[in-house]
């Protein structure tokens, strides 16, 4: 696995990023087998979250942390979910971020966090406060870096702003949902990102199943045991529709060409677009992992990038369908 630089720091990552949301206690033995075979392949970099399992997927990577070269991996995770019931026990005021960071750290079993984020932009606190207790992180030592996930790009600017006048650490990665079946992520945070040199690591690569082939044109139900069979069909409503099988009929077909799974070939499309330091990849199983891992050592053509590109284009809409004509 190659190791790549997360956006305009010194940092480098591996070019897969490994999800741990899935993690549990009941098969911690299993999370363990997953995380040594993600860093025998050359993995470094992995995420997480304090809500994740309510802290069940930090304690399960500290778990596996004792006795391993911490200094040699990348962990990641993330705050502002709700990790209690109480009125500040959720988002990003100050009291919250210090009690989450230094819960964090018990948990995960090391004295600092390489890439602390902001999980969701939080509206009742000041973007002042929360970047200023960011800050006071980085230069406690406690974290290294800072991301955010699921803002706007007109929150990612205003929070690179007010970082950059009061110089405080600013945010230099974002986490953002991108696949083959969502790509509103190009039409501005990506190229804001760029030119701000914030590093891309996009979550939910395989759109929740639908690009493993496991969904194929004329289904009536989700298939089981997927994720979509835990929800309410809303989103499987949603997504059955042509737009949906041209992607990924194109997808399964260019799998049989280049003898890979749909699973290697929607990563490997997404590990190539610009901007995209490591796709986050989440996985259940031993299976699914090795699975995943095969994105990695071998390219799409131009031509077969193309037809991806051109199946899971969408119309655009306004302003972007009319800033295009200009580009």
């Amino acid at each position: 696995m190659k190791q790549r630089t997360l956006g305009r720091t010194g940092l480098r990552v591996s070019e897969l990023c490994l999800g741990t949301m899935t993690f549990v206690k009941d098969d911690e033995a299993g999370a363990h087998r997953i995380l040594d075979t993600f860093t025998e392949a050359g993995g470094t970099f992995l995420d997480t979250a304090d809500a994740y399992g309510q802290g069940v997927s930090e304690e399960v990577i500290g778990g596996w942390l004792k006795g391993r070269d911490r200094d040699g991996l990348v962990i990641a995770t993330k705050v502002a979910l709700p990790m209690g019931e109480g009125p500040n026990d959720s988002g990003l005021s100050r009291k919250h971020i210090i009690a989450s960071v230094e819960a964090s750290l018990r948990r995960l079993g090391t004295d600092y966090i390489d890439l602390y984020q902001t999980h969701v932009w939080d509206f009742r606190t000041p973007i002042e406060e929360t970047l200023g207790t960011l800050d006071t992180l980085v230069k406690a030592g406690k974290v290294r870096y800072l991301g955010a996930s699921n803002v706007s790009p007109g929150q990612l600017q205003r929070a690179l702003d007010v970082a950059d006048r009061r110089g405080w650490a600013p945010y230099v990665c974002l986490q953002p949902i991108y696949n083959l079946l969502a790509r509103e992520v190009e039409w501005e945070l990506l190229p804001q990102s760029e030119a701000a040199g914030v590093g891309v690591i996009p979550y939910s690569p395989l759109q929740g199943g639908w690009l493993t082939g496991k969904y194929r044109r004329g289904m009536t139900s989700v298939p089981p045991g997927s994720r979509e069979s835990h929800g309410d069909g809303e989103s499987w409503r949603g997504r059955d529709n042509d737009e949906t099988w041209r992607v990924v009929e194109t997808v399964q077909a260019i799998a049989a060409e280049t003898e890979r799974t749909p699973s290697q070939v929607a990563l490997r499309w997404l590990l190539d677009r610009p901007g995209v330091t490591a796709p986050i990849i989440g996985a259940r199983t031993h299976d699914q992992l090795t699975d995943n891992l095969g994105a990695v050592g071998w390219e799409l053509t131009e031509a077969q990038t193309t037809r991806l590109d051109e199946a899971s284009a969408r119309p655009l809409p306004y302003p972007y369908n009319v800033l295009s004509r200009f580009v």
